[in-house]
């Protein structure tokens, strides 16, 4: 139904997540999302895929957040309403 307010905006959402991911890293002092990737044994090209809001599988997810040193509840506690 149009405009349901249950409705997910899937593009809005990924954006909220790659504006996340790429926050925490830069709090962490990484200036460059291939350092964090290739120092967390990340796939380099498919991170700044993440960054960028590309989709990504909830595994990769977990292994993006443990990198961070997070919990799933710490990371999804800000920027997601």
């Amino acid at each position: 139904m149009p405009g349901d307010k249950n409705e997910i905006d899937f593009d809005i959402e990924l954006d909220k997540l790659a504006k996340r991911i790429k926050s925490l890293r830069v709090a962490k002092g990484y200036t460059s999302y291939e350092v964090f990737a290739f120092e967390n044994s990340i796939n380099r090209v498919q991170y700044g895929r993440y960054e960028k809001g590309n989709d990504l599988r909830y595994t990769t997810l977990l292994k993006v957040i443990k990198a961070l040193d997070m919990t799933p509840s710490e990371f999804f506690s800000e920027g997601f309403d």
